[in-house]
């Protein structure tokens, strides 16, 4: 189809085309029974996930003595915002209904981002297999044992690979390198320097390259496959990845519960989630729907130059097309969400799930960086503020909000070094002013 086709049948085109701020809702959204059972993934797969997450508890925390507190489970905190709330309602002379919390996977123990979800769940995945089929492990064994020397030079003579913008090269590496893996993380252009740095003080192997995050995935495939030693992880279509990230969403309906806070068709529950390829939002979405069906809302957020996952949902097409087709560079300072083709796994399984996605400038991303810094003394990456205006799009646009629960997903963060919080807060401070 071509470019002035495209915008014919689909006109928000026009306005994505100029990296305008939009939203998009999906005509294609049903009731959510129905789109579960039309799907090949299932609660199963995920509680499968879950179950062997708290297997691997007792190794964790030997491994990352941060996780101690939490038993080896690797979660976040959900918190109350109210004072961003009422400072975005101010800033942007429009109010919404509703209570905003922000849940912390910026505070993921061990990668401090959504990553540590599937990237971590993966690679653990594949060291289990491994080892279960060497008859190293059985799974009614302590998974402690996968710490001591002798596992992990067992480990030593496999190997992982990923490409990565930065934060799924992150969690993948520590967590690979930790447990005794070779790793190689195939960096885009994109990735921040920072990260390429803490990587190589882990003794992770970091390949750069010039162009995007396909291209780093491109040929991460295409090196992995010439080595029957090597895993890929498959950002893009990777189901195990997924699950990973779906296992979130049973922790944060406890947390909902311990909170009091109800979700159903009087109380509905919006999600809004920053998106890159679609496979950590995509895994949230997909869990939260299994668990609360029709009264969660999710959207997705994306740079205004990256919006890959709403040209591939809107046009369904999905991986088959990519945001250079409409003219747009995908070039923003939000790393990990910086993807020009979208990962149509997700996409299609999101098809009749997904609520919506709307897209947000870097200027802003920054902006609320620093109100967010101001108002409640928390620091994100700029990517993970992306989910923060979900609220105010769907109240201009007339959505009803009343008695909602709005949760921003806050992606990543806690990694960054301080001088480089204080330039990213700097510069959203000149823009705020």
């Amino acid at each position: 189809m071509s470019r002035q086709n495209l915008i014919e049948q689909f006109p928000l085109i026009e306005k994505m085309k100029k990296a305008e701020e939009v939203i998009w809702f999906n005509p294609n959204l049903t009731i959510t029974e129905d789109a579960l059972n039309s799907l090949s993934v299932t609660s199963e797969m995920v509680q499968d996930a879950s179950d062997r997450l708290d297997r691997f508890a007792s190794y964790l925390q030997i491994a990352f003595p941060e996780t101690v507190k939490s038993n080896g489970i690797i979660e976040s905190p959900l918190v109350e915002i109210p004072a961003m709330a009422t400072a975005m309602k101010e800033l942007f002379q429009i109010d919404f209904n509703g209570e905003l919390l922000l849940k912390c996977d910026s505070n993921l123990p061990i990668s401090g981002s959504i990553k540590a979800r599937g990237g971590i769940y993966e690679v653990l995945k594949t060291a289990e297999t491994l080892a279960i089929r060497e008859g190293l492990l059985k799974e009614t064994d302590d998974y402690a044992v996968l710490a001591d020397k002798e596992m992990q030079e067992f480990f030593s003579k496999y190997s992982i690979a990923v490409g990565s913008t930065g934060n799924l090269g992150l969690s993948i590496g520590i967590m690979s390198a930790k447990i005794g893996f070779h790793v190689t993380v195939h960096m885009s252009s994109d990735a921040k320097q920072w990260k390429k740095d803490m990587l190589r003080e882990k003794g992770v192997e970091v390949i750069e390259y010039d162009s995007d995050y396909s291209i780093a995935v491109e040929e991460g495939r295409k090196q992995a496959e010439k080595d029957p030693t090597c895993f890929f992880i498959d950002d893009e279509n990777s189901t195990d990845l997924f699950m990973g990230y779906a296992v979130a969403a049973s922790r944060l309906k406890k947390q909902l519960e311990q909170q009091g806070k109800k979700v159903d068709q009087d109380h509905p529950l919006f999600v809004y989630l920053p998106c890159g390829v679609g496979g950590g939002p995509g895994g949230v979405a997909f869990g939260l729907k299994l668990l609360f069906g029709d009264h969660v809302h999710c959207y997705f957020a994306e740079p205004t130059h990256s919006p890959c996952m709403l040209l591939g949902m809107m046009t369904g097409l999905h991986e088959d097309i990519a945001v250079d087709e409409i003219g747009l560079d995908n070039k923003t300072d939000a790393d990990g969400l910086a993807v020009g083709r979208p990962s149509g796994f997700v996409g299609k399984t999101l098809e009749q799930l997904l609520s919506g996605s709307y897209t947000i400038s870097d200027e802003k991303m920054y902006t609320l960086l620093a109100l967010f810094a101001d108002t409640e003394q928390i620091y994100l990456e700029p990517s993970a503020l992306a989910g923060m205006t979900g609220p105010i799009h769907l109240a201009s646009n007339g959505v009803a909000l009343n008695n909602a629960t709005h949760i921003a997903w806050a992606t990543g963060g806690g990694m960054v070094p301080e001088h480089v919080k204080e330039v990213y807060y700097e510069k959203g401070k000149r823009l705020l002013n």
